[in-house]
């Protein structure tokens, strides 16, 4: 849920003195990529900024962080949320990805964040108050990858207690990096003066105030306090004169002081309403028993004691974090049994307004576990799916014993810890849990204790694969099939959200070795195919596809995938759907149904049902404008490029790879070769890093073709030495013969420069791509070496007319209808045509004619 008050800009006292100096330094930072303001507590970084905000004449998205924003997914939220209030209308597609979390790695969604920003046309600054509440690596990361690429148009405003964790050496060289700090925030004299005389009224003498300015060293927190304790004093000279010390301790001290002069009812509303990080009357009656909240939120306001509204209106305030971190502590300190009380009571306030995720921050600090537990446990699934961090923090912060009580919290824990990279955690979670559950036997019924092996042997099967192990994977297989033969939920726990590691859905890019791939495959498909409700099947029949298609089996594919396209219990998950979808595509048109390839494509667009339609729609129709490019569909293909939202010079993320891949096919196809050499040349160097072996076959391979059609042959045929050496082992050939007639052109140029030991790229001998396995790729394009061509039979006059009609787009009518003959005639005639050709389909007749030069006119053996 976005907290509105979150987004406004704070509400700023009329009396205020006036800083114009601060002021102008702040819009000096419209120069500069970052503005950092920072200095401790009590200097006044949030009311300069607001101040200045308030008259900047550029759209501010202003977010007041506190520690529940110390999540990614809320982090980023609340960020496009304050955009979106500053700029209606901004990123709607964004909403989704930033609600559900990151697909694979955390810049994927930042990356669209930053195309959408580079789409305004005027400035935008962005402010992020209270910055040091963020502690979380993830978001230090991600948002060091957004300044790396802040289009210059868009400011960022960071106010922060400390220096941030975040790299900005290379900024502060550059000019990029405008700092406020501690020595710039701090009153000058006149200020001070100017701060007791008008402000607060008080009838200093120029010594006096400059005694206080010195004492204080400027410190505006340090000031305001003095001033409400000097409006008490009989003795002026002699308070003064008391005040000394360090800085925390002149707080500590005029706080104390500050704290002892109110009355009774006072102290006690502020002790125990120090605890919420934002309050309104109706909470602050809940949590302390008095009737008169209201009238004692605007005594505070009224007597300057550090409260802050946060509306127009007064409805909410948050108290200064300099009062409520001292009020907390006193509060834990002198009575820990009325700190665990008010928070409680804040939890069952909050809890009954609908706040339950702020509820179970005051059950765990009030140490209610057990309704903690309730809330995580009603709320698990949605946690999961979009406040993984949240629960990680939270599920840490529960004494262990009470999570006996609950494994599904724990297996819950175990597919967020995966779901968000930290695997190392996730490991030793899963081992730690497979004992305790073991531990269990006896204690639980048996199907309880049956699930619950099952789905942690489900979990320990996915640490064994992340780790590449296809042997221990195996293993834990055969117990979930033994403790839960009809599935683990965990196994389509969030495959109809589009967020997720590529690696759990497309196998092959993330296991390198085919043939054990296909081994490990073949086996549980065989295992779970006669299943009628397994929609976990589905993944592993798409992925056994995509191997026996790679390795150009396509009948035995086209059976495979033919198997699931239909299934029932696969249908409610959009991600399984995509890969069985596409693979059965891709069959389709390898076999030369170009209609049937594109209608499989169009029909999966219909059975998309889910909360990320659109996102999955964008997916889909990336692999459709890579169709359009192979099918030679030019028109359609431009039409997506145009409208498609991807661009050469984005910043990719591995698990943007299928889009950027297409992307990058789509350019090639539309002769935009320098677009597509400089996005591969980035995929490449991403490839390189995740060490995906089959997408960087991929790039290599279109590397070779974008050369190869800017007439550079031996920039060509580097990449497809690389591409060969690295493809061999595993038998690629589709990866290859998918580029059409080009790629005979480049391999035969291959094939004579290794005959003749010319290749100069540098690479080892035993680097090459081998004689035979360039002659495989080169049959299997029905492309024959000359010196054997003369075995092949000559087309007679007949064939070779059909032939050319078939080139023109004939049907097998229309051919009959030109020549005067029987369809029967021509079906004839391209039956023999196939078999001298040694092909299956029109597309390879035309591929191997181009070889041959049949259509030029040219005998086929000359």
């Amino acid at each position: 849920m976005i907290v509105s008050t979150k987004l406004h800009i704070p509400h700023v006292r009329n009396a205020l003195v006036s800083r114009p100096r601060l002021l102008r330094m702040l819009h000096e930072g419209m120069d500069a990529k970052l503005t950092l303001v920072s200095a401790q507590a009590g200097y006044g970084k949030t009311t300069v900024l607001s101040e200045w905000a308030k008259q900047c004449r550029s759209h501010v998205a202003w977010v007041s962080l506190d520690k529940q924003d110390n999540d990614w997914i809320q982090f980023w939220s609340y960020l496009i949320a304050a955009i979106q209030e500053s700029v209606p209308g901004f990123g709607p597609s964004l909403e989704a990805i930033f609600k559900n979390g990151p697909s694979g790695t955390l810049e994927s969604a930042v990356s669209g964040l930053l195309n959408e920003l580079c789409r305004l046309s005027g400035e935008l600054v962005i402010v992020f108050d209270d910055y040091h509440v963020i502690e979380l690596p993830a978001i230090h990361q991600s948002l060091t990858y957004l300044l790396e690429h802040l289009p210059p148009h868009i400011h960022l405003y960071i106010a922060s207690r400390t220096d941030l964790p975040i790299p900005t050496a290379r900024l502060l060289v550059t000019g990029e990096l405008h700092q406020i700090m501690m020595w710039d925030l701090r009153f000058q004299l006149d200020e001070g003066v100017t701060f007791f005389r008008e402000v607060n009224q008080l009838s200093l003498t120029r010594e006096q105030a400059t005694e206080l300015f010195h004492q204080t060293e400027g410190w505006i927190s340090g000031l305001q306090l003095a001033a409400i304790s000097l409006k008490r004093s009989r003795n002026i000279t002699e308070t003064i004169a008391q005040f000394g010390g360090q800085q925390h301790h002149i707080s500590d001290y005029l706080l104390e002081e500050v704290f002892r002069h109110q009355s009774e009812s006072i102290r006690a509303f502020l002790l125990e309403t120090s605890i919420l990080e934002r309050m309104n009357r109706s909470l602050c009656q809940a949590v302390t028993g008095q009737k008169n909240a209201q009238k004692q939120l605007e005594r505070l306001e009224q007597l300057n004691l550090f409260v802050i509204p946060l509306d127009e209106h007064r409805d909410w305030y948050r108290y200064h974090h300099l009062l409520s971190d001292f009020l907390q502590k006193m509060l834990l300190t002198t009575n820990p049994d009325r700190w665990v009380q008010v928070h409680t009571r804040a939890a069952v306030w909050l809890e009954s307004h609908g706040l339950e995720e702020a509820a179970v921050e005051h059950y765990l600090k009030g140490k209610q576990a057990r309704d903690a537990l309730r809330l995580i446990e009603k709320n698990l699934h949605a946690l999961v799916q979009s406040k993984s961090v949240v629960l990680m923090r939270w599920v840490s912060a529960l004494p262990e014993e009470s999570l006996a009580e609950k494994p599904i919290i724990e297996l819950f824990y175990i597919s967020v810890l995966l779901g968000v990279g930290e695997w190392k955690a996730a490991f030793r979670r899963v081992e730690q849990a497979k004992v305790r559950f073991q531990s269990l036997q006896g204690k639980v019924s048996e199907a309880d204790w049956d699930q619950m092996m099952g789905n942690i042997y489900f979990f320990c099967s996915v640490a064994a694969y992340l780790q590449k192990d296809l042997e221990q994977t195996s293993a834990y297989f055969t117990l979930v099939e033994k403790y839960v033969p009809e599935g683990s939920f965990f196994q389509t726990m969030g495959r109809n959200r589009y967020q997720g590691y590529e690696a759990f859905d497309d196998h092959l890019a993330h296991i390198n070795d085919f043939h054990a791939a296909y081994a490990f495959l073949k086996k549980w498909i065989g295992i779970w195919e006669h299943k009628e409700k397994y929609p976990f099947f589905g993944y592993l029949s798409a992925s056994y596809s995509k191997v026996l298609y790679e390795w150009n089996r396509l009948d035995e594919a086209e059976h495979v995938i033919s198997r699931v396209l239909g299934r029932k219990d696969m249908e409610p998950f959009a991600r399984i759907l995509i890969h069985v979808a596409t693979s059965a595509s891709r069959i389709q048109q390898a076999k030369g149904n170009s209609h049937r390839a594109s209608e499989l494509l169009t029909q999966l667009k219909g059975k998309i049902n889910s909360p990320d339609h659109e996102l999955f729609m964008l997916r889909i129709e990336a692999e459709q404008a890579s169709l359009a490019a192979r099918q030679g569909a030019l028109e359609e293909a431009l039409d997506w490029l145009q409208t498609c939202g991807l661009a050469h010079t984005d910043e990719v993320t591995p698990n943007q790879m299928p889009d950027y891949l297409a992307l990058a096919a789509v350019l090639l196809a539309c002769e935009r070769l320098d677009e597509a050499l400089n996005l591969l040349k980035q995929l490449q160097r991403l490839l390189e890093k995740t060490e995906g072996l089959r997408d960087r076959i991929k790039v290599l391979i279109m590397q070779s073709v974008a050369f190869w059609r800017l007439g550079q042959t031996e920039a060509s045929l580097l990449p497809l030495e690389t591409a060969l050496h690295l493809a061999e082992p595993h038998g690629y050939i589709r990866s290859f013969i998918d580029e059409g007639p080009i790629m005979a052109d480049i391999l035969s140029a291959y094939l004579n420069k290794l005959r003749q030991g010319s290749l100069t790229g540098g690479i080892p001998a035993g680097a090459l791509g081998s004689l035979s396995y360039v002659k495989q790729l080169l049959e299997a394009l029905h492309v024959t070496p000359k010196e054997e061509r003369q075995h092949i039979d000559r087309l007679t006059e007949q064939e070779s007319k059909v032939l050319r009609l078939i080139a023109d787009g004939l049907s097998n009518k229309e051919i009959a209808q030109r020549l005067y003959v029987t369809v029967e005639t021509v079906k004839f005639h391209i039956k023999n045509v196939y078999r001298k050709l040694g092909v299956n389909n029109r597309v390879q007749a035309l591929q191997c004619a181009h070889e041959l030069m049949i259509l030029q006119g040219q005998k086929p053996y000359e």
